[in-house]
C-alpha cells in the first residue's frame, strides 16, 4: 500500500489517484441516482419531489462532522507527508470520539424535528408526508454514512484511494438491488429508498474500516489507542471548524434555493432534484481532480517540498479544463436522454422541459467550477482554511442573492443562472489567495 505523493511527476500522481476517486465517488452517486429514478418513474412526481426536497437537509444536518472529518484528512496528509506517526495516532483517536457524538445528536434531532424542518421550507402538504418519512429512515441511519466518510478520509488522506472506490462498488450494487427489492416488490415507495441507501452506506463503512485495520502496518497505527488527545481535538477543529462552517453555508445556500423551487411547484421541484442528480454525477470529476490535488498539496508540505506545488497546480487546471469541456459537451447534446432516466416524457413534460433549461445553464459553467476547485484545494491542503472559508461565504451568499434577485425578473431562468454567477463569484478570493502566496505562510 504506497500512498506517498511526494515523490514523482505530481500530473502521473494527480491524474493515478484521481481515477478510482472520480469512479468511486460517481458510484456513490448512485446512491442518488437510482433512489430517484426508482421513485420518479415507478412511485411518481410527488414521491421524487419528496424525496429532492430533503437532499439539501440531509447534507445540512451532516455538514459539522463532514467538515470535521475533512479537517482531519488535511492534519493525516500533512503528519503522513511528514512521517509524524505519533501525531496521526493521535489525530484518529480524536475524531473517532468526535464523529459518535456528533452522529447521535445528528440522529436525535433529524429523527425528532423532520416535519419542523420540512415546514420552514415550505414544502408542499401533498409530499410533505413522504419527505418526513424519508428523511427519518436516513437520519437513524447517519452513523453509516458518518463512519464511511471518516474512514475513506483517512484511506485517502494516505493515498489510498482504491479502497473507498471499491466499497462504493459493492455497496452500489446493494442499494440498487434493495431499492427494486423494497419498491418494486414489496411496495414501500420512499421508504424503501431510504432503507436501500441507509443499508447500503452501512456495507460501504465496513469496507472501509477493514482496510484500515487490515493495513494498519502500512499506515504506521501500530499500537493506537483510542483516547482524546487535546491538541490533536485542536488541531481538528482548527481546520475542521473552517471547513464545516462553509460547508453548513454551501448547504443554507442550497436550502434556500431549495425554498424558492418549492415556490414555483411540484414540476419545478422535480426538474431540480432530476438535474441536481445529472450534476451530483457530472461535477465529481471536478471534485475527484481537486481532491488529488488536495492530498497531493498536503503531503507535499508536510514534507517541505514546495516547489512541486506550483507544477502540480498547473497540471491539475490543465486536466480539468479538457474534462470540463466534455462534460458541458455531453450535458448540452444528451440532456433531455438524461433526464428522461428520472422523469416519464409522457406525464412530466413540464418538468424535464425546465430541466432542460438548467442543465443549458450549468453545462456551460463547469470551467468555472474547475478553476474555482483547483486553486481552492491548494490552498485547503496546505491548510489555509480560513481562506476556503470566506471563499464558501461568497459563493453561497452570491448564490442565495441571484437567485432571489434574478428569479423576480426571470422566473426558474433566475434560479438556474445563480448557479454558475456563485461559482464565479467563488472564485475570486482563492485565486487571489493564491498568487499573493499568503496559503505559504498558515
Amino acid at each position: 500500500m504506497n500512498g506517498v505523493m511526494t515523490e514523482g511527476k505530481p500530473f502521473a500522481l494527480i491524474a493515478r489517484f484521481s481515477l478510482p476517486l472520480l469512479a468511486a465517488s460517481v458510484c456513490q452517486q448512485l446512491y442518488n441516482i437510482v433512489d430517484t429514478a426508482v421513485v420518479g418513474r415507478f412511485v411518481g412526481e410527488n414521491a421524487l419531489a419528496a424525496v429532492g426536497t430533503t437532499g439539501s437537509v440531509v447534507f445540512f444536518m451532516c455538514a459539522l462532522v463532514l467538515g470535521l472529518n475533512l479537517g482531519a484528512g488535511i492534519a493525516v496528509a500533512q503528519y503522513f507527508g511528514g512521517k509524524k506517526y505519533d501525531e496521526l495516532k493521535k489525530s484518529l483517536s480524536s475524531l473517532i470520539f468526535i464523529d459518535f457524538v456528533l452522529s447521535l445528536l445528528i440522529t436525535i434531532i433529524g429523527v425528532f424535528g423532520s416535519n419542523v424542518i420540512l415546514s420552514l421550507l415550505f414544502v408542499p402538504r401533498e409530499i410533505r408526508s413522504d419527505a418526513s418519512l424519508y428523511m427519518r429512515i436516513c437520519f437513524a441511519g447517519t452513523i453509516c454514512m458518518v463512519v464511511y466518510n471518516a474512514a475513506s478520509t483517512i484511506l485517502r488522506s494516505t493515498g489510498d484511494s482504491k479502497t473507498p472506490f471499491v466499497a462504493v462498488v459493492i455497496s452500489s450494487a446493494v442499494n440498487v438491488g434493495c431499492n427494486l427489492l423494497f419498491v418494486l416488490v414489496f411496495g414501500l415507495g420512499v421508504a424503501g429508498v431510504a432503507l436501500g441507501t441507509v443499508i447500503s452506506q452501512f456495507l460501504s463503512a465496513i469496507v472501509c474500516c477493514a482496510a484500515i485495520v487490515k493495513n494498519k502496518k502500512a499506515l504506521h497505527l501500530d499500537g493506537f489507542e483510542l483516547k482524546l488527545d487535546r491538541r490533536a481535538l485542536f488541531i481538528i477543529a482548527k481546520n475542521g471548524i473552517p471547513s464545516a462552517i462553509q460547508s453548513s453555508l454551501i448547504c443554507v445556500g442550497g436550502l434556500s434555493v431549495q425554498g424558492i423551487v418549492n415556490s414555483f411547484g411540484t414540476a419545478t421541484i422535480a426538474a431540480y432534484t432530476a438535474v441536481q442528480r445529472i450534476d451530483g454525477i457530472a461535477i465529481q470529476v471536478v471534485v475527484a481532480i481537486s481532491s488529488a490535488l488536495s492530498v497531493f498539496t498536503g503531503q507535499n508540505v508536510g514534507a517541505g517540498k514546495w516547489e512541486r506545488i506550483p507544477k502540480a497546480l498547473r497540471s491539475t487546471l490543465l486536466l480539468m479544463m479538457a474534462c470540463c469541456a466534455a462534460i458541458a459537451m455531453s450535458v448540452l447534446f444528451f440532456g433531455k436522454y438524461m433526464l428522461m432516466i428520472f422523469l416519464n416524457p409522457e406525464t412530466s413534460s413540464g418538468a424535464i422541459l425546465l430541466g432542460r433549461q438548467y442543465l443549458c445553464v450549468i453545462g456551460i459553467a463547469y470551467m468555472i467550477a474547475g478553476v474555482m476547485n483547483s486553486y481552492l484545494n491548494v490552498i485547503r491542503g496546505a491548510g489555509d482554511v480560513n481562506a476556503s472559508l470566506f471563499a464558501g461565504i461568497a459563493e453561497v451568499l452570491s448564490r442565495i442573492f441571484f437567485a432571489l434577485l434574478l428569479s423576480h425578473f426571470f422566473s426558474t431562468w433566475g434560479i438556474w443562472f445563480a448557479t454558475p454567477l456563485s461559482w464565479l463569484c467563488g472564485c475570486i478570493i482563492p485565486v487571489v489567495r493564491y498568487y499573493k502566496g499568503t496559503w505559504k505562510r498558515i
